[in-house]
């Protein structure tokens, strides 16, 4: 049997062998690799692109009219260069920071030919290595590659390779738009869910010999959806967002980078020189626009390119001619650089027919978010090799820029509960660096519209005061368009005598610079008005400007002539100080001149009169804003607002408990400051008295007793809260002594400066804050009853001190001794305290059984 099967095969085998031509050579799975060859047989561009929409530019793209997929097409010449990528979005949910025209990310991109695949991947421009150093062949060491994508060439030619596009586009990978959030928030804060690719799409391409923008609506699926994603959403579990890629050549131009100096205020790229020993090997460069003069030898000449910007046909018509002066005022700034009329304003027609979200346009526009992340904004991008800005865009919300009050409804709730006070884990970073003057300009607005109101201001000095405000906004926004970070001590050039005098902010401004988050100037003798807003560039915006943008014939010139503009530093109108500068959050940075909501060189005495005027205004509310046909919804608004002015002043007060001012001049300006020196003894005393009349002092709140039972919530459906519609009283005022002060002074930050200041001239220990801290939240009514405010006070006050007493905290022993002491102290006068109420009595029973056992050896 056996046999026979074998003479079958070898039979079958014959017949085959016998068909094959002669000469050939059998080879079992010829059939199969000819199949294989032939399928892998790749088309030609011309077969791939058929039935395709050509883009022609700096990239040749190719979208299918049938499955909308795009091909890109990259020539041989593009292998090797850098590109600068930026992206954009153009719609998505607010509270992601998905606005429209919110820039994201920005890098230098570089295509690379790897096999029979295109890399794509970014360049890192953080380091500088000085050729003429033999370290510099090690440029690349130790710096790991970021490969973004590498795609199998589809088709090739003479000039160039074809690939699928979707990949890069249709993805995350060039920006990663979903945000990353902790575990612990990742529940209860709205997040996009997963990307889906087969719902995403290609919105519009665009493309032009210098830049290629490819707009696309990325979609995301959350079928189990744990977080509240608000009414702007239409369906948490379904999310798309529209994003722009725009792939920009490297500018091929004249333009001279400009080193940065912590003396002025540029946005910029930190570029490290790795072939350098100095303590500084710092060769950051800051962000500007390439202006060249149309004429070179002339003092004063127009640019070749000036800053052109378009006032987008969204802006309401009345606010038009406003926007378009205050961007034309920054011309007196570039003026002391050298250039005439480089800022130019223009108006997009309706009729238009490109695209704001064109990069070759620089645009100023109105949105109305249903809720806002900022009340404006004024990003740009850049190129991250030079700093050369190559495009901008301003956007208001029409809120925050309007000429309306802030309601309850749309600013951030201050009725919550009792906060938990602690001293620890305060948030002390320095935070993002994103603008939102228009919600601190927005709230000083209604301020000053409160007053005007009740004191019977005419419609058109109102109608003044927000044109001031809507100047102020813009120009400070485009500011930031013009490469200035913030200034948040220039609202210290002029003293309180100076402040309203017309004759001076008319000529200088109001302050030293449009960068600042000043209050607004509203005087308590109102007969004595002058500006609410600074509408002017000021010395500091001029000479920022003059170091920026100032030409110079070459670099040794260069260094000469900023040199000269540096020295003038030291001048106090110059003054200058960041977002990294400022104390707006407890236990923050350390000058109390760098800090937002403040007024002239006199705060302290400025934040007086503040809260004599908010007093003053209370009474008035009730009356006022009590209206027909309407609820209380706008009094208890009006009444928020007050009460945040107090916050804001309060802040600034206590900052200058354990402050300590900055000079950075360097030492050939012979400043005569020191670079540190610590506020004076007499400066903080009167903080601390300040603080002891107006914020912690049995009276402090009686002007709002009459205000707080109209305080009523209007009802919207079933937006009553589950605790109860009534205010929150005794939160909302504890929750402004405690976070605007007590945290503040009683940080660990701030306790640990306090002693180490010590050591170079301050003369104000812990121990003595802490005494006249206690005076202040106990003595006037040590011998009699404590109402409710002071009871919720001196409560979470001794908390405090018990919390830096205990073994356990992250203070020193200085700190831990004046706590113990103070307690100590405090506790014998509690015990012979005398009231006549039984709730009195019950509170200090407690205060002594918080001591005792925070006290006793445990």
């Amino acid at each position: 049997m056996k046999h026979i099967l074998l003479l079958g095969l070898i039979t079958c085998f014959s017949q085959v062998k016998a068909q094959q031509p002669p000469g050939s050579v059998s080879k079992p799975n010829d059939a199969k690799a000819d199949s294989a060859k032939s399928a892998a047989k790749k088309l030609s561009i011309t077969e791939k692109i058929k039935g395709n929409q050509k883009k022609q530019g700096l990239f040749t793209l190719y979208q299918d009219t049938a499955t909308g997929s795009v091909q890109l097409y990259v020539k041989r010449d593009q292998l090797g260069k850098e590109f600068i990528y930026q992206s954009f979005s153009i719609n998505g949910p607010t509270t992601l920071f998905l606005n429209q025209s919110m820039h994201r990310a920005t890098m230098v991109l570089k295509i690379e030919k790897a096999f029979d695949k295109l890399e794509f991947s970014e360049v890192n421009t953080n380091f500088y290595y000085n050729k003429s150093n033999p370290v510099s062949k090690a440029a690349n060491i130790d710096k790991p590659e970021a490969i973004i994508l590498s795609e199998k060439v589809t088709a090739e030619d003479s000039t160039g390779y074809l690939i699928n596009a979707d990949a890069l586009f249709l993805s995350e990978k060039l920006d990663p738009v979903k945000p990353t959030l902790p575990p612990s928030m990742a529940m209860s804060i709205f997040n996009l869910g997963m990307l889906n690719i087969q719902k995403s799409k290609y919105a519009n391409i665009r493309s032009f010999p210098d830049n290629t923008d490819v707009v696309v609506d990325l979609t995301y699926d959350n079928p189990n959806i744990t977080a509240s994603s608000g009414p702007d959403i239409t369906d948490g579990r379904y999310v798309r967002v529209r994003m722009q890629h725009s792939l920009i050549a490297m500018p091929e131009n004249v333009f001279l980078p400009r080193r940065d100096d912590p003396r002025v205020g540029y946005f910029m790229e930190e570029v490290t020189d790795l072939t350098s020993i100095s303590p500084v090997p710092y060769k950051d460069i800051i962000h500007r626009w390439n202006l060249q003069k149309k004429d070179p030898s002339a003092a004063i000449s127009e640019p070749v390119e000036p800053i052109v910007y378009w006032i987008e046909n969204t802006t309401p018509l009345e606010y038009r001619k406003t926007i378009m002066e205050a961007g034309l005022k920054w011309n007196e700034a570039f003026e002391k650089a050298g250039f005439k009329n480089a800022v130019q304003m223009k108006i997009m027609p309706d009729t238009a027919s490109w695209d704001p979200a064109d990069i070759h346009y620089n645009v100023i526009r109105w949105v109305s978010s249903a809720q806002p992340s900022y009340g404006a904004i004024g990003p740009s991008f850049v190129n991250p090799k030079t700093g050369q800005i190559l495009g901008a865009d301003i956007t208001v919300e029409w809120f925050s820029g309007s000429y309306t009050p802030v309601y309850d409804e749309l600013v951030s709730n201050t009725t919550s509960a009792t906060p938990a006070f602690t001293l620890f884990n305060q948030d002390s970073t320095q935070g993002s660096h994103s603008c939102m003057l228009a919600h601190e300009l927005k709230n000083q607005f209604t301020t000053g519209l409160t007053t005007m109101e009740a004191t019977g201001a005419s419609d058109e000095e109102i109608k003044e005061m927000h044109k001031q405000f809507l100047t102020y906004l813009i120009m400070h926004e485009m500011g930031h368009t013009l490469g200035l970070n913030h200034n948040m001590k220039a609202s210290q050039m002029l003293s309180p005598a100076q402040i309203n005098d017309t004759t001076i902010t008319h000529k200088i401004g109001l302050i030293g610079s449009v960068m600042d988050y000043p209050a607004i100037n509203i005087s308590l003798d109102r007969s004595k008005q002058g500006d609410y807003y600074t509408t002017k560039a000021g010395p500091y915006d001029l000479w920022a400007i003059e170091y920026g943008y100032t030409p110079f014939a070459n670099a040794t010139t260069e260094k000469a002539g900023l040199h000269t503009i540096l020295s003038k530093s030291t001048d106090p109108q110059l003054t200058f100080g960041n977002d990294g500068d400022d104390m707006r959050s407890p236990g923050k940075a350390m000058d109390p001149r760098v800090n937002i909501n403040d007024l002239t060189n006199d705060a302290i005495g400025y934040a007086e009169d503040r809260f004599k005027l908010v007093n003053n205004l209370m009474s008035k509310l009730v009356a006022k804003y009590s209206k027909p046909d309407q609820s209380y919804a706008e009094l208890r608004a009006r009444y928020n607002t007050l009460n945040g002015q107090r916050g804001n002043m309060i802040a600034a007060v206590s900052r200058y408990i354990g402050g300590v001012y900055i000079d950075r001049s360097f030492p050939d300006q012979k400043s005569p400051n020191k670079p540190y020196t610590p506020v004076s003894i007499a400066t903080q005393k009167k903080a601390i008295a300040i603080l002891n009349k107006y914020v912690f002092a049995p009276d402090a709140f009686d002007a709002d007793a009459q205000v707080f039972p109209y305080l009523q919530l209007q009802r919207r459906g079933f937006n009553q809260p589950y605790s109860g519609e009534d205010y929150k009283i005794t939160g909302t005022l504890l929750n402004i002594q405690t976070y605007g002060a007590l945290a503040h002074i009683l940080s660990p930050v701030t306790l640990q400066r306090i002693t180490n200041s010590r050591l170079y001239g301050n003369q104000y220990s812990i121990a003595d804050i802490m005494s006249d801290l206690t005076k202040g939240i106990f003595d006037a009514d040590i011998q009699t009853n404590v109402n409710v405010y002071r009871q919720y006070l001196q409560s979470v006050y001794v908390k405090g001190v018990i919390q830096i007493a205990a073994d356990n905290t992250p203070v020193d022993d200085i700190a831990k001794a004046g706590a113990r002491y103070t307690l100590k102290k405090l506790r014998t006068r509690l015990a012979t305290a005398t009231s006549t109420n039984e709730e009195t009595k019950a509170h200090r029973n407690n205060l002594i059984y918080l001591i005792d056992n925070a006290l006793t050896v445990k």
